[in-house]
């Protein structure tokens, strides 16, 4: 096995993503200041429903019933956030409940990524624990997006059927009517996006079929990684490609923030859509698909 295994996940994380390391640690740390205590509730709420170690927080969490059930929601089951939820959230925090909706994402998702390299390495390092004050976090969610969108390992097909079992798994109506052009050219159709939801016993590669099972650990047991399935990891995947898998993982879950408040309607709803992830991580919505 190859030494890289050995290193802590932050050595490895800041050495083959620097890039997305940065901007994940701004993800950490970022706070906006008039929301401090409500972050501090998302944080602590987040990671006791997942069984994690919280992100840091100066602040004490500000006692909010609406906040603090979104939040727990949010993170064990996104597709089930209610529309009376939303509708106390919103009552609660008014046009401040999207920027509530981002930070239980870096309160939700950061512990996971560390969890997860954490268990793949050896052990997790030193993680930043520093608390910087932002003006809003959205800028620093589309940075993370881009740089690891950037990442050059995985191959379009493998990184696609990892973004759809997530998109499924979250119940994202936008995600799961998309299709990436770059996947269709590597030869993917729907009948290798069909075989998703019974991956197990579908006829993929070992690292298509082991790819989509850390998908389903990270989403649905992030405290509870199989011990199997992570030397299934190390075996198929080398430290960078699984660093780039996890990340990927990560950023295909910000569309729990669009699901989290109905905004997630598809494009062209009843239908398909070709998109393209262009390197500087924009993204361009192609032409209609027609099947058959």
């Amino acid at each position: 096995m190859s030494s890289e295994w050995e290193r802590t996940a932050r050595e490895v994380l800041v050495d083959v993503a620097p890039e997305a390391a940065a901007v994940l640690d701004r993800l950490a740390c970022g706070v906006v200041p008039r929301m401090a205590g409500l972050t501090a509730l998302a944080r602590v709420t987040c990671a006791g429903a997942l069984g994690l170690e919280p992100l840091a927080s100066v602040s004490t969490p500000t006692a909010e019933p609406a906040a603090a059930a979104f939040a727990e929601q949010f993170s064990l089951d996104v597709s089930a956030v209610t529309a009376a939820q939303r509708a106390d959230l919103e009552a609660v925090l008014g046009g401040r409940a999207g920027e509530f909706a981002l930070a239980v994402y870096a309160a939700d998702w950061v512990p996971r990524v560390r969890r997860t390299l954490a268990e793949l390495f050896y052990g997790a390092g030193e993680w930043p624990a520093d608390v910087d004050e932002v003006d809003g976090l959205w800028p620093t969610v589309g940075e993370y997006v881009g740089a690891v969108a950037r990442l050059p390992l995985l191959d379009p097909v493998l990184t696609e059927l990892v973004r759809l079992r997530g998109a499924r798994q979250h119940e994202c109506r936008m995600c799961k009517s998309l299709r990436s052009a770059s996947a269709m050219a590597a030869g993917a159709d729907e009948s290798l996006f069909d075989a998703i939801d019974d991956y197990e016993h579908a006829a993929f590669t070992p690292r298509r079929r082991i790819a989509l099972e850390l998908t389903d650990a990270m989403i649905w047991q992030p405290a509870y990684l199989p011990a199997g399935m992570l030397a299934n990891v190390r075996e198929h995947f080398s430290p960078a490609e699984a660093v780039e898998l996890v990340l990927d993982i990560s950023r295909n879950a910000v569309n729990k923030v669009a699901v989290s408040q109905d905004r997630d309607q598809a494009r062209m709803p009843g239908g398909l859509q070709s998109y393209e992830v262009h390197a500087d991580g924009t993204i361009e919505y192609g032409e209609p698909i027609r099947l058959g």
